[in-house]
């Protein structure tokens, strides 16, 4: 499960992930902070790319979950979104390292962990990257 946070006023967007095993039990998780993005979309974006990458490293997750309902549209029609183009192109090529890629709306209720990780790091005053098992405190 993704989560990406963005405000106007922030300097830094945030993004959490949780991975889960079938019971639901969280296996491992991260979140990081980076300087504003464009958008939230933006934010969702990279916070899939990010939660992407590591599953690459750590997992062999092929399943992810988000509350964003866009973000599951950009990346079925990513021709229908030219201005995330770039940003799309690098999700695309990451999707060849998973060949049952598979996203799916989740509702915002059970992607808590997530959205907590993701704004609670983009609170923070510099940047922040943390991966591990449990919440950092």
């Amino acid at each position: 499960m993704i989560d990406g946070l963005w405000t106007c006023t922030s300097r830094f967007s945030g993004c959490g992930w949780v991975w889960m095993d079938n019971l639901g039990k969280v296996q491992l998780m991260g979140t990081r902070n980076y300087i504003r993005r464009e958008s939230a979309l933006h934010s969702e974006l990279e916070a899939l790319r990010w939660a992407m990458k590591n599953m690459l490293q750590h997992s062999t997750c092929q399943n992810f979950g988000t509350d964003c309902k866009d973000l599951i549209v950009m990346i079925k029609k990513p021709h229908v979104w030219p201005s995330f183009a770039t940003e799309l192109e690098r999700i695309e090529t990451m999707q060849i390292c998973f060949p049952n890629f598979k996203i799916t709306h989740i509702p915002r209720a059970h992607n808590q962990i997530s959205d907590s990780l993701a704004r609670t790091v983009r609170a923070f005053h510099r940047e922040f990257y943390f991966i591990g098992c449990y919440i950092p405190v």
